[in-house]
């Protein structure tokens, strides 16, 4: 019976984090990027049909009873600089459809290029021992006169104004400066930025910089273990010659 009631408890615990987005953002929008020091990148992009049509110009079916056209996304985000690498899937939330793309960026700093991320700017720069990115976010589609950027739009899909979009950044190295304010880095080197669904709407511009060190942690990690590994192994012939030492009779003893 104790065991049922801290499950409950537990249970209870998760729900009220998750619906005040504790433990889990309800983001509209977000893009997230995996960034290599070569400047390669792989994409995730999860957002909803209805922010996408906003956002980014779009033109996907926002009826709950409509099925999501994967072709349809993976032909929206395949462009001579993106790559999609697996079939897009969907979900559901607040009666909204959402997509879910995992895309490989053979170059991050071209990404802007394509039609889906015309809005940013990315810049991966070394100076001295440091490594400088910087994405800058401009206007929104419907802020150009895009598709579906009439003022009902909102009531039609059913967003209540809390929305939020983010943009979260994973880098490889360990960062020295950033701009994302407090709560970051973030448990893995993550960056998040944030903004309301409504500014971007606006257009309300973003800035993002973050600088790291020039070595990987991945390297940094193998190069410790390496250190390590030496060590445990001298002291490891260390203690055999000392125990041979001691077993070893001496000229008076004989």
């Amino acid at each position: 019976m104790r065991r049922v009631r801290a499950l409950l408890l537990a249970t209870s615990v998760v729900a009220t984090a998750c619906s005040s987005g504790g433990f889990f953002r309800p983001y509209e929008y977000e893009e997230e990027i995996y960034l290599s020091l070569d400047g390669s990148a792989t994409v995730y992009v999860n957002s909803s049909l209805a922010a996408l049509n906003a956002l980014r110009g779009a033109s996907f079916a926002t009826s709950p009873a409509a099925l999501v056209d994967r072709a349809k996304v993976r032909e929206f985000y395949t462009t001579p600089v993106t790559r999609v690498l697996s079939t897009p899937t969907s979900s559901r939330r607040s009666g909204r459809r959402f997509v879910h793309v995992k895309l490989d960026v053979s170059d991050v700093r071209k990404l802007g290029e394509a039609a889906p991320f015309s809005w940013s700017t990315y810049s991966l720069t070394r100076d001295a021992d440091r490594y400088v990115f910087r994405q800058k976010i401009g206007a929104a589609a419907s802020v150009n006169g895009g598709m579906n950027a009439g003022t009902n739009l909102a009531t039609n899909v059913g967003w209540t104004g809390n929305e939020l979009v983010a943009f979260r950044l994973h880098l490889p190295s360990e960062i020295v400066y950033h701009n994302a304010g407090p709560g970051n880095p973030r448990r893995g080197n993550i960056l998040v930025w944030e903004q309301p669904l409504s500014d971007r709407r606006r257009g309300e511009p973003l800035s993002f910089d973050a600088r790291m060190k020039t070595e990987s942690i991945l390297y940094s990690t193998l190069k410790l273990f390496g250190v390590t590994f030496l060590v445990v192994a001298a002291l490891f012939v260390l203690l055999i010659w000392w125990i041979l030492r001691q077993g070893r009779p001496t000229a008076a003893s004989s």
